[in-house]
């Protein structure tokens, strides 16, 4: 990350209700965004295994690689993928 000028901290201590919070955000943001494929990946996530979790994420930023203007939704799951060792 050296030279890239990210303004948004990248936080590795969030825990599980954090990251629920943060996938019910992105779900949202998705939602508002008339993107009903990306918003059902996060349908449900509460209480779900960590390895599901994982794979919807990965799915999810596979899904928005090619859509940029869907930034800060990427930078939100980015995130979360970030926090994922500590789900429990």
């Amino acid at each position: 990350m050296a030279g890239d000028d990210k303004t948004m901290r990248m936080v590795t201590n969030l825990d599980r209700k954090a990251i629920e919070g943060k996938l019910a955000e992105a779900r949202g943001a998705a939602q508002s965004s008339n993107l009903a494929e990306l918003a059902a990946m996060f349908a449900g996530v509460e209480g779900m295994p960590r390895a599901q979790i994982e794979t919807r994420v990965a799915n999810a930023l596979k899904w928005l690689a090619d859509k940029p203007q869907h930034q800060k939704i990427t930078a939100t799951l980015e995130l979360v993928e970030l926090n994922l060792k500590n789900l429990k």
